[in-house]
């Protein structure tokens, strides 16, 4: 994000005059400013003032200058704002909506202490700080303000997040506090979360973390737990001044951080998860920034200065405009304002409320909605009505189809699935599979009419495939119903309350569905058009031409029809008026909708059933209002408003009902009436009565029995002739005149004629003769038959059977009367009348056991039944029964049971071989058949297989075929299926081969005549004739499919063929089907020629440019240019874009004359560069004239110089050069001095040199030749200026040539010289003389030291007080680079470089010299040597020297080099302090290794002081140890009894500090306490009397697993509990030990079950413990025990109880008090209790316990114990009796 300044709001003052405070309400229209003046100013959101006022102190007495406004804020509503101020007071000032309204004091909050800042989130109370620490909220509506949280220090800053849920809090000593004023779903832990090294007056809450800043220059993000995240370091730059305020962007992902001159910004990158600075903003002479605001929309920031101005920024990342109607600005990675460009309006915010980047945003239907994109999220939104929601989405491939015509939510459909978002709500309101996405095959209702007692209504229609409509609850996400159609479905569209659904089917039907009761009605036919009228239950629909209104949609059947004259385009609901739009052609007429009975149906909906009531009076009774009238009434009842109910029945001429009501409310207003109150409507009798007209009677019943009105009860059932009902109250209830009433009941059956109910009565009072006749008087033998049969006494009665059995038969009930005839043992009689029955299971199962020789006859004739009743499947095993083989397989072939059918014939064939045979001995088959052999089966053998053909079983079919002998409709089965191989194999098999390939060759052909050339192809090849099929397709012209064939069976003549193909093609002048297969026969050149002959050139170019690539297509556009000539070719090629390489190639191929054609054209350039192709082929021919010419032509005459200089041909080079290129004639005379040069001809040579002005080249030359005198010659009389150098230069080639000796000579010689300079006193070539030498010249580096002293000296001497010790001073840097520093130190000092002698020396390492020079001429530069000091003796690791320059020093070069022991003894010589420091590095360096052991015996030695900064060191040892689960042994003991006194000796000095008993004093007197258990424990395990003890210990670790792993003191307790056969504790322990297991691998405790620890002492929230402390043998062990402990029921998973009632080891007591803990067990001190002289207890048991053991076994450990309790706890030696 970048600022832009915008405008000065308020200009700087010339002096102090800080602006104290500014904010921005949260509508983004105001902005208030508090100046110096405690003056308060309104802007508007432009920066415009629009209005101000002046602040008051808490008393006028004090004047108006004693206080300072500390901070201003306004109301989430921007109608309040609340200044705090200085003067212990906070002032809330109404200031209304608009500008200029009266301000007027509406709060006051008074304080304790002045108010240092305030904020006024978006939720909650006003919240400030105090200078007295304290953090407070203010409370409008009560006038109260409360302390939120007492601190100690002074309050600099607040800041809110971005929800406005909760602040931080920063104060004077660096803490931050956080705190929540209202719920969020993300909360975060409140309390103190981190300190600062400065006060943090720089603070801000961004989305993830808290930027603080402040007066050390830096500004540090931390995260959210309050860790370091990262950090920005202004400290170096001495231009930064303090960072003294902060302010967060509203979408949380920027910061603005101001300073003096500055403002820094701050930006969260998603993608890289870290905070990346901007561009700094430096705004020269703003000076100290003492206020910063954030306009709540993002897009503008205010800074205000210590100098009173206020500057305004635009803070957009970037900004976009979409159609010149919306403007779009950035104000942040996931924050986005949208503003209209046109017709006013403020927009909306369009923000991520994940953080995400938006990374997309467009305009969609009608540009009404907005559709962004995060990478992980989608947002959609209603411009209109503000609406925005957010939704995961993880699909970014943008396949999505956006759906606006629902105004209340969104539908997006993608990759078959539909999605429905609803504006302002932030989850998915659906989601379906649906494959139609059309909105009229979709219906979504949201909340669109209110109705009451339903809070939320949401309900969708769509079509799962084109018959099937699903209905869901978009609410609970269930399925309401899926309507099943037997047409295809084109529209559909519920009603606006859900309960309705009217779909249309491609026949043009409209239906109605009843969602609640699921009915369908067809409603109309011939439906074009229909609509459910805005607001209403009322639907319009057009058939053909007739407008159709249903008023009353629930009486569908009532319809209004009238005619219309053309087709529904609309319906248009306004000014109380409803309108159906109808367009004929194109003139629109209107037809009005009887708006009455409109209304009837939104005061339905409304409830206002008088008013609906109202509306009918006023109708005609027609069936629109009769169904209305119903509708009515029942709703009228529904709602106990009975005299509308009896009106409407009334209206409906139901006499019956409406004077049922009027009976009902005089008794309802009879009983108000004596009761004195209420209407009479909870009255048993009118609530009953109500209940019976519902026809519920069950319910009215129940009324009357539970105020015990039995008889009514009877009286209402007899009253509705339920005498069932009424006889089973009266025995329920034992009514006393039950009899009569049986007795009642039966006489008027019987004069109702209703005697089978007469006879069930009967039958029930056990009178079953009486029974029996009144069955068959009322013709039910069948009855009479079943209570005669299930009644002993009347089974045995012959005569009764017998007349019950005609009885049976004359009602050809013969299965029955066979039943009865079998029951008296006469059989015949009864087999008969079940085969006359054709109950053949009992007549079988009779004859079985007494007619056996009729089963098999039974058995056919049971067939036959099923075979005349079509039951053909059930027939088949009664004819196989009977023997009937061929009936059977009639059955199975007609039943379609195929596979029956096939066993069938297996089985006949396998017992009749000879049954199938061909057609040709059908004679034989009839001579066997009539001599009574086997059947003929071949029929079915026929239809059988042609059914196995048809279902693709061709193997099947093809047996069946065989063993019928019908091969040919195998083969012709298999032709038919294309499958010739097979047809192949069985022709081979049993035709002759020239007949199958005849056969196949005939076949084919007439496929081929008939045009199944696919299938002929298939023949021909199967018998081998790929030839014939070649030739087949040629002659049809399907050349591709005869290349096809010539590839597969003949691949060497592929491009032959493709080749002579397209000869033929080419001669029938079919000549692109010539090129396609001259081109895939690779002669795509043919093609090219056979174009080029037709004059086609653009075919040809085609085709070289597809085939031949670019280089054959130019040379076909070059070929075809030739051929036009002139401007046609240039047009030509231009066109192709070849002119450029044409010319090209007509250079190549030298062909000038074209090329100069087709350049006319060209600019002068290209003819140029053709006349240089030109004269370079003449060149290479030699032909140096013409090549000279062309080369002038091209503009290039150097080219030609050079053409005759490489030739040699001088006087023609100097001709051309002189007459056109003047400049190279001194190039020539260089060439020929050059040859010259090398003919030795010297003389000649420098003339011409000198002619061209080039005497440097001729000094060259002669160097080069190492004619040094020539050189020196030329150079003394030509170029004098540089004879010093070439004397010089020479002067060091002869050196360099004339070895050692000479070069001594010439030193030698130079430093005679410069004596000699130096007596002539000219003292400048004198020390020119000394600088000549070097070590070069010499080995003796005395000589070069002395000569360069010597020049320094006479420097210094003589050549004045600027120049001279500078040039000493370079002779200097000479002397330290030849490593001469002690002169060199000499010559510094001696120019008054004092700091370079000291660094010479210092690089000399003579630090006594340097240290000598340091402290006699510059004592500023002494520190700098003895650090100088320092860092050699570091760098040589002399740690020694180092520690007695600098004890700090050399001991942390201990440390760095790990001699730790020296750095400890070392130390221990400087103090305790610097003692302490050390031992705590290396304690902490221990820690770091896994060693907390050693670390522990390094306190143990050296002591444990109470220092502060010493206790987390402390801490990690301790729980480092407890964690260490190898000590839990009795071999430990030493360990555990070192660190129980470690920590003894730290809270004795502690007790004797500022913190004893503070919290921290508290943790390590726990630890303490926990280190002496775990030594008691070691001690208890080395002696089994103690084991009891040892395992007690264990179990009360588990209150302190806070400190000790929890996985390890669970599984060490339930260790313990099982030596001592506490299986329950172990089994409990070892599950929670089993859970934290699990919790540790998956690294949270949420999945831990806590139930088993409820309300003991055993604490929840510990720290997980970061891995294992058990090894995963252990671990294991513990599982298998667990497994198979569960399995006994002897085991319970249950704590140990005491006489407390609570867990055996909890301190806890049921009245929340806390026990004692013993000294010895942990355990809790209930009775029986040992007391000591410090306070401690311990249970008298297991103390005596212990002292016994010790005595008896003189444990060492023992005894060391019992010290230790005696030293803690003030035993002294009574501790040790009984």
């Amino acid at each position: 994000m970048l600022l832009k300044h915008l405008k000065t709001i308020l200009p700087a003052q010339d002096g102090a005059a800080k602006i104290t405070a500014m904010t921005w309400s949260y509508n983004n229209v105001k902005l208030a400013v508090c100046t110096a003046d405690r003056v308060v100013i309104m802007f508007d959101e432009n920066g415009e003032k629009k209005d101000k006022f002046s602040t008051k102190p808490i008393d006028a007495k004090y004047g108006k200058k004693s206080y300072v406004v500390k901070g201003l804020a306004f109301s989430p509503d921007g109608t309040k704002l609340a200044i705090g101020q200085s003067d212990n007071i906070i002032f809330v000032y109404k200031i209304g909506e608009d500008w200029g309204e009266k301000k007027v004091i509406c709060n006051k909050f008074v304080q304790s202490a002045a108010v240092t800042c305030l904020i006024w989130p978006l939720e909650g109370p006003i919240v400030f700080g105090l200078a007295d620490g304290k953090v407070r909220g203010a409370n409008v509506k009560s006038n109260k303000s409360q302390t939120l949280y007492q601190t100690e220090s002074y309050v600099v800053s607040l800041s809110p997040n971005s929800s406005g849920t909760a602040f931080l809090s920063g104060h004077a000593d660096g803490a931050v506090v956080r705190f929540y004023v209202s719920k969020d779903e993300e909360q975060l832990p409140q309390g103190k979360i981190l300190q600062h090294n400065v006060p943090p007056y720089a603070l801000c809450w961004a989305n993830n973390h808290i930027g603080i800043g402040g007066c050390d220059r830096k500004f540090i993000f931390y995260t959210k737990e309050g860790r370091l995240g990262q950090q920005f370091d202004y400290a170096r730059d001495d231009s930064e001044k303090e960072l003294t305020t902060a302010i967060c962007s509203p979408s949380g992902q920027s910061v603005v951080v101001g300073s003096f001159d500055r403002l820094r910004v701050f930006d969260w990158s998603p993608r890289r998860n870290i905070w990346e600075e901007s561009k700094m903003k430096e705004i020269k002479n703003l000076y100290t920034i003492t206020a910063l605001a954030w306009k709540r929309d993002g897009s503008r920031v205010t800074c205000g200065s210590l100098c009173g101005s206020v500057e305004l920024f635009d803070s957009a990342l970037k900004r976009a405009v979409w159609n010149d109607r919306w403007e779009m600005t950035y104000v942040g990675p996931s924050q986005v304002l949208i503003k209209p460009l046109k017709g006013g309006g403020r927009g909306v915010i369009l923000k991520s409320q994940y953080g995400y980047e938006i990374e997309d945003v467009k305009f969609m239907g009608k540009e009404r909605y907005l559709v962004a994109r995060t990478p992980e999220t989608l947002l959609v939104g209603d411009l209109s009505r503000n609406l925005l929601s957010e939704v995961p989405w993880m699909d970014n491939s943008g396949n999505e189809k956006f759906f606006f015509e629902n105004t209340n939510c969104c539908m997006i459909f993608n990759a078959g699935e539909l999605s429905i978002i609803e504006y302002g709500n932030n989850e998915l309101l659906g989601s379906v599979r649906t494959e139609f996405m059309n909105p009229h095959l979709i219906s979504v209702r949201i909340n669109e009419r209110r109705q009451k007692g339903v809070e939320d209504n949401k309900k969708m229609a769509y079509l799962v495939d084109l018959k099937t409509i699903t209905i869901i609850d978009l609410m609970y996400g269930v399925n309401l119903g899926v309507i099943s159609h037997d047409t295809k479905i084109d529209w559909l569209e519920l009603n606006e309350t859900g309960h309705k659904l009217l779909f249309r089917d491609k026949r043009q039907r409209l239906q109605l569905v009843d969602i609640e009761t699921k009915t369908n009605t067809v409603i109309l036919n011939y439906c074009s058009f229909v609509q459910w009228v805005p607001g209403s239950d009322v639907v319009v629909a057009q058939s053909q031409t007739n407008l159709c209104i249903w008023y009353n949609i629930d009486a569908p059947e009532r319809v209004t029809m009238f005619p219309i004259k053309g087709d529904i385009v609309d319906i248009d609901r306004s000014d109380n008026k409803t309108e159906v739009i109808v367009q004929d052609s194109r003139q629109e007429y209107s037809y009005t909708l009887d708006e009455g009975l409109i209304e009837f149906g939104t005061a339905i909906d409304d409830g206002d059933l008088l008013r609906a009531m109202t509306f009918l009076e006023s109708l005609e009774l027609t069936p629109e209002a009769e169904a209305m009238w119903r509708t009515l009434g029942r709703l009228a009842v529904d709602s106990q408003q009975l005299h509308i109910a009896e009106r409407c029945y009334a209206a409906l001429g139901d006499v019956s009902k409406a004077k049922y009501l009027r009976e009902v409310i005089m008794l309802a207003e009879q009983v108000a009436q004596k009761m004195g109150h209420g209407d009479g409507m909870d009255f048993y009798e009118v609530r009953a009565r109500m209940a019976v007209f519902s026809r519920q009677f069950k319910d009215a019943e129940a009324i009357y029995l539970d105020n015990n009105q039995v008889d009514s009860v009877i009286r209402m059932y007899q009253n509705m002739n339920k005498w069932d009902e009424a006889l089973q109250v009266a025995e329920t209830r034992r009514h006393p005149e039950l009899p009569q009433l049986r007795a009642n009941y039966h006489q008027w059956l019987m004069a109702t004629r209703q005697e089978e109910r007469a006879g069930e009565l009967k039958e029930q009072e056990g009178d079953y003769i009486h029974a029996v006749q009144l069955y068959l008087r009322s013709g039910l033998p069948a009855k009479a038959a079943r209570v005669t049969l299930n009644t002993p006494e009347l089974a045995n009665n012959v005569g009764l059977i017998n007349a019950i059995a005609q009885a049976l038969i004359t009602a050809e009930l013969f299965e029955k009367a066979g039943e009865m005839y079998q029951r008296v043992n006469e059989l015949e009689p009864a087999l008969d009348c079940f085969r006359r029955g054709s109950a053949y299971p009992r007549a079988v199962a009779l004859a079985r056991s007494n007619f056996p020789s009729v089963v098999v006859q039974l058995e056919e004739e049971w067939g036959d039944y099923l075979v005349s009743k079509r039951e053909m499947d059930a027939a088949i095993s009664h004819y196989i029964e009977a023997g009937k083989t061929i009936k059977a397989l009639d059955a199975a072939v007609h039943a379609r049971q195929w596979k029956k059918a096939m066993q069938i014939v297996q089985g006949y064939l396998a017992d009749n071989p000879g049954a199938a045979q061909a057609d040709g001995q059908k004679k034989k088959k009839k001579k066997k058949k009539a001599a009574g052999g086997e059947q003929d089966i071949s029929p079915y053998l026929l239809k059988l297989g042609n059914h196995f053909a048809q279902i693709g079983d061709h193997a099947t079919a093809e047996k069946l075929f065989m063993d019928g002998g019908m091969f040919k409709e195998a083969i012709e089965m298999y032709n038919n299926a294309g499958k010739w191989d097979k047809a192949h194999y069985i022709a081979r098999q049993h035709m002759a081969p020239e007949q199958v390939t005849q056969m196949y060759i005939h076949q084919a052909q007439e496929l081929e005549e008939s045009g199944k050339f696919r299938d002929a192809e298939k023949l021909y090849i199967t018998v081998q004739e790929p030839d014939l099929a070649i030739t087949m397709y040629k002659k049809q012209r399907q050349y591709d499919q005869m290349m096809r064939l010539v590839t597969e069976h003949h691949p060497e003549l592929v491009n032959q063929t493709h080749v002579h193909l397209g000869g033929e093609l080419e001669n029938e002048n079919n000549y692109k089907e010539a090129e396609k297969h001259y081109v895939a026969g690779g002669d795509w050149k043919a093609a090219v020629n056979m174009w080029r002959g037709l004059e086609s050139w653009e075919d040809a170019f085609r085709v070289a440019k597809n085939s031949g690539g670019n280089n054959a297509a130019k040379q076909v556009a070059y070929l075809w240019a030739r051929t036009m000539g002139g401007e046609s070719a240039v047009k030509l090629l231009r066109k192709l874009g070849y002119l450029d390489q044409c010319i090209e190639y007509a250079c190549e191929s030298l062909q000038f004359d074209f090329a100069f054609e087709l350049a006319k054209g060209s600019p002068p350039s290209k003819v140029q560069e053709i006349h240089y192709k030109h004269a370079m082929a003449l060149e290479d021919d030699g032909k140096f004239p013409d090549a000279e010419e062309a080369f002038i032509r091209a503009g290039k005459p150097r080219e030609a110089v050079l053409m005759y200089v490489h030739n040699q041909q001088w006087p023609s080079a100097q001709r051309v050069a002189e007459n056109y290129d003047p400049d190279s004639v001194p190039d020539i005379l260089v060439g020929q001095a050059r040859q010259a040069f090398q003919e030795q001809n010297y003389s000649k040579f420098e003339s011409l040199l000198l002619r061209a002005g080039r005497s440097e080249m001729a000094i060259g030359l002669y160097k080069e030749a190492n004619m040094w005198q020539e050189a020196l010659r030329v150079c003394r009389e030509y170029a004098p200026h540089k004879l010093d150098e070439l004397q010089e230069e020479y002067d060091k080639n002869v050196m360099k040539q004339t070895g050692t000796s000479t070069a001594s000579g010439d030193v030698r010689m130079l430093l005679e010289q410069a004596a000699k300079w130096e007596q002539t006193d000219d003292v400048a070539k004198a020390i020119d003389c000394y600088m000549k030498i070097n070590p070069s010249m010499t080995q003796d580096r005395a000589i070069v030291e002395k000569a360069w002293m010597k020049a320094a000296e006479l420097a210094i001497k003589f050549l004045g007080s600027t120049k001279g010790p500078k040039l000493a001073a370079e002779m200097g840097k000479r002397l330290l680079e030849i490593g001469a520093n002690s002169a060199a130190a000499q010559v510094f000092l001696g120019s008054d470089k004092v700091r370079e002698a000291i660094e010479a020396l210092v690089q000399a390492s003579e630090w006594q010299k340097a240290k000598k020079i340091a402290q006699e001429m510059e004592p500023s530069y002494l520190k700098y040597v003895e650090e100088k000091y320092k860092e050699f003796l570091k760098t040589e690791g002399q740690a020694d020297a180092l520690a007695s320059v600098d004890v700090i020093q050399g001991l942390d070069m201990f440390v760095q080099k790990g001699q730790w022991q020296k750095c400890i003894e070392t130390a221990k010589q400087h103090g305790p302090q610097v003692l302490h420091k050390y031992l705590a590095l290396y304690a902490a360096h221990l820690i770091k290794e896994n060693m907390p052991v050693d670390a522990l015996k390094l306190y143990v030695k050296h002591g444990a002081p109470a220092q502060s900064q010493n206790y987390n060191i402390y801490k990690y040892i301790t729980v480092s140890m407890f964690g260490q689960h190898s000590l839990a042994k009795p071999e430990s003991y030493k360990v555990w009894s070192e660190l129980r006194e470690f920590l003894f000796d730290l809270v004795g000095n502690m007790n004797h500090s500022a913190e004893a008993g503070s919290a921290v004093h508290e943790v390590f007197q726990t630890m303490l306490f926990v280190a002496h258990l775990l030594a008691a424990r070691s001690a208890a395990y080395s002696v089994d009397q103690l084991t009891m003890v040892a395992s007690k210990i264990s179990v009360s670790l588990l209150r302190y697993t806070e400190l000790v792993p929890a996985d390890k003191a669970f599984f060490e307790a339930g260790v313990d509990a099982k030596k001592v056969g506490w299986d329950n504790l172990a089994f409990v322990c070892w599950n929670h030990f089993l859970d934290l297991v699990e919790a540790i691998e998956e690294g949270s405790l949420d999945t831990i079950d806590h139930s088993d620890f409820a309300d003991t002492d055993v604490p929840f929230e510990i720290p997980l413990p970061p891995r294992a402390n058990v090894d995963a043998a252990e671990t294991e062990r513990a599982k298998e025990w667990v497994l198979a402990v569960s399995m006994d029921q002897s085991v319970e998973q249950e704590l140990p109880r005491d006489e407390r009632g609570c867990y055996a080891a909890s301190l806890l007591n049921p009245d929340g008090s806390r026990a004692p803990p013993c000294v010895v067990t942990g355990y809790p001190v209930l009775k029986n209790k040992m007391e000591f002289q410090y306070g401690k207890v311990a249970n008298k048991d297991d103390w005596n316990s212990l002292v016994m053991t010790a005595k008896m076994t003189n444990s060492v450990e023992l005894t060391d114990v019992l010290r230790f309790v005696g030293t803690w706890a003030g035993t002294g030696q009574q501790g040790f009796r009984l």
